[in-house]
């Protein structure tokens, strides 16, 4: 029989290896990561502090800015330190729990954006029968159930890969563990983790975007309904910024995961992780909230040191 040594850890390429670009690289993602915790956790402590703000819909938001800042914490912290101190090694313990928090958020907030979306619709489309479709444990179901879907797959996707064995090489062509660059790395017959990776996820950014497209089908028929202008660019202004953060997490997971893997770039692959790894959690408070009225004049009530409570009584 072949003498296959135990893998213990893994070494992570990163995105590059011109040493010109690893500390432009660092102060980059430096920037992005803060401007990400800041955002998603302010908007999370803005949403705790202004009851107004105790609706389904920032109940959701809250929700997507959390997951977006633990996937966003699973990747981002380890390229730093790898950018900074050239540190690229990683164990085969840690990786496995990256991939594990990755994976889960990920998929987490796939189901949290098609809970977005049919909130969205009910307002616009069911304004009368709100209340009584959004109910505070229809909410908790569908934020439940999307973290739940996200923690069954995720520990479905890394126990497949890590019982698999690594004899080829130990070096991961990626910055970070994700699914795809270690299946390449494998001596082991990776055809049914292929398959269950392919079948997995077309079923949940199916689902996902099934939800997504029929509910703004019928919101954007009720829009060129409406006799108001302004309420027509208000909606559409909604609408767009909502779908173009839509657009960019699908486009990015569909061109990652769904195509097979003799197509795969990994350089390439690395690029377009960037995006969903580090962009889009930096983009959606944005995206999302802070264009909102109401969570700004939650912000500015607080930074100006007027007590929220007190501005509410008044009213």
């Amino acid at each position: 029989m072949e003498n296959i040594s135990e893998v213990t850890e893994f070494l992570l390429i990163g995105l590059t290896d011109a040493l010109e670009m690893q500390v432009p690289l660092f102060i980059i993602f430096t920037l992005i990561y803060f401007i990400t915790l800041i955002g998603n956790l302010g908007m999370i402590v803005l949403i705790l502090l202004d009851s107004r703000l105790h609706t389904p819909m920032y109940f959701f938001l809250s929700n997507l800015s959390l997951v977006d800042c633990v996937y966003s914490s699973a990747v981002t912290p380890k390229v730093m330190v790898g950018l900074l101190t050239g540190d690229k090694i990683i164990s085969y313990n840690a990786c496995a729990t990256q991939m594990f928090f990755f994976v889960a958020f990920v998929i987490t907030e796939n189901f949290l954006l098609a809970s977005m979306a049919f909130d969205r619709h009910a307002a616009v489309c069911k304004p009368l029968h709100y209340n009584t479709t959004m109910t505070s444990t229809m909410c908790a179901s569908l934020v439940t159930g999307s973290y739940l879907c996200g923690l069954l797959q995720s520990s479905i996707h890394v126990a497949l890969t890590f019982h698999l064995s690594f004899c080829r090489s130990n070096v991961v062509n990626h910055f970070f563990c994700d699914i795809p660059p270690l299946l390449a790395l494998s001596c082991s017959d990776i055809y049914s983790n292929e398959i269950v990776l392919f079948t997995l996820a077309v079923c949940s950014i199916f689902f996902a975007l099934l939800v997504i497209w029929n509910s703004y089908l019928f919101i954007f028929i009720d829009i060129l309904r409406m006799h108001s202008v302004e309420g027509q660019k208000k909606a559409f202004s909604t609408c767009a910024s909502h779908l173009t953060a839509v657009s960019i997490f699908y486009g990015t997971i569909i061109f990652m995961y769904l195509q097979p893997s003799s197509s795969h770039s990994m350089d390439t692959d690395k690029t377009a992780s960037v995006f969903y790894t580090m962009v889009i959690p930096m983009l959606n408070p944005v995206v999302y909230s802070l264009r909102n009225k109401e969570v700004k004049g939650a912000f500015k009530k607080i930074v100006g040191g007027v007590p929220i409570v007190a501005q509410q009584k008044r009213i």
